[in-house]
């Protein structure tokens, strides 16, 4: 049987420090050539309504030490970016999220599970910023910076927290609403002893004093001036800029600022064509020998690390997270099919719905291809 993990499934079943255990696995395995994966690809399409586009975000890809390989559908009616609003929305008529990520079977090749992605999707993106974290920053990184109080900034801030001992946080977005919603949530939710989260009235003091500045919003544009930051510190973004969406949460004087720039995948920065970085690059403010790829960091072929407090240093170094990719959904995929298939709770459709019978064939000497 061929079972459905819903997105309350991957809140119960998938805790945030085994998340970043298997964006571990999977960066490390790609590093060495072990996990595959292919560039997101999206696309927009004519819509019946001038005003709106269907829109396509596919992923595909496999992890082998976790034994699945997987292909993450996204299905959505969008309005694009207009001179009113600087953004795409989303305008699913059913107000739904139509998007699924398929599980195969390295071994057998067979659907083991048809998943939700939209909390997920959450999850693996804060879960790889933890892993960033972990590798690069100060072991004693106290005060985080965070910009964003949406499902991205949750996710970043309780990945963060399961690497560092973080103390003080300060979070800002435009709306005091928000703010105020997210402070008391997440101190309900998260909060450990001694740990404060405070709402900030401007993103200056967001900045200011901060180990690790992390940016997890819907913004078009830059949300803080780069040369506000001070030497030494570690910036996150997870803006998400394709052929579709041109967007970027940090501006060039956070490029001129960067020491390094840490990616998820070159070749989605190139394929996806990611202007933010590919510009700053054409135009020298930062050269390809100080790009690496994440999955560097793990296997040492490179070595990042945040200076100490106490050591003199100048720049800062940035850890651009927007490369989405299939190999996230493979090994989370992979965590959450194993937790799931031992509850046997899932609701489940026959296996053989999803394929086509070629026994006769089989019976009669031939091997058809799909």
């Amino acid at each position: 049987m061929t079972i459905i993990i819903t997105d309350d499934d991957v809140k119960r079943l998938l805790s945030m420090q085994e998340c970043i255990e298997a964006m571990r696995t999977a960066f490390r395995d790609f590093a060495n050539g072990v996990a595959v994966n292919r560039p997101r690809m999206r696309y927009l399409a004519q819509h019946p309504d001038p005003e709106r586009k269907y829109m396509a975000n596919v992923h595909v890809g496999a992890v082998p030490s976790y034994g699945i390989a997987c292909v993450r559908a996204g299905s959505q009616v969008i309005k694009p970016p207009s001179a009113k609003v600087d953004r795409r929305l989303y305008e699913n008529p059913k107000a739904f999220n139509w998007g699924i990520v398929i599980l195969y079977s390295i071994e057998t090749a067979e659907p083991l599970a048809l998943m939700h992605e939209f909390q997920l999707s959450g999850i693996r993106v804060g879960a790889t910023t933890g892993l960033a974290v972990d590798q690069i920053a100060r072991k004693n990184a106290s005060t985080l910076g965070l910009f964003g109080t949406g499902k991205q900034a949750r996710a970043a801030l309780e990945a963060i927290a399961c690497v560092r001992p973080i103390r003080h946080v300060n979070v800002y977005s435009p709306s005091a609403e928000h703010r105020a919603a997210f402070v008391r949530d997440m101190m309900r939710d998260l909060a450990r002893d001694g740990m404060k989260i405070v709402a900030a009235d401007d993103a200056r003091s967001v900045v200011a004093g901060a180990d690790i500045v992390c940016c997890a919003t819907t913004a078009m544009k830059p949300v803080f001036d780069g040369n506000w930051l001070e030497d030494g510190q570690l910036v996150v973004s997870i803006a998400n800029s394709d052929v579709t969406n041109k967007r970027s949460e940090v501006d060039l004087a956070t490029y001129e600022r960067a020491n390094a720039v840490i990616v998820n995948d070159w070749e989605s920065v190139i394929d996806n064509d990611q202007t933010e970085l590919l510009e700053p690059l054409r135009n020298g403010v930062i050269r390809e020998d100080q790009i690496h790829e994440l999955g560097a960091l793990l296997n040492g072929k490179a070595e990042v690390r945040q200076p100490d407090r106490s050591e003199t240093t100048k720049g800062i170094i940035y850890f651009k997270n927007n490369s989405g990719l299939a190999i996230q959904f493979a090994a989370a995929g992979g965590i959450l099919y194993k937790k799931a298939s031992q509850q046997a709770n899932n609701k489940t459709i026959p296996t053989e719905w999803l394929g086509s019978d070629l026994s006769a064939y089989y019976e009669a000497g031939f091997r058809p291809s799909p």
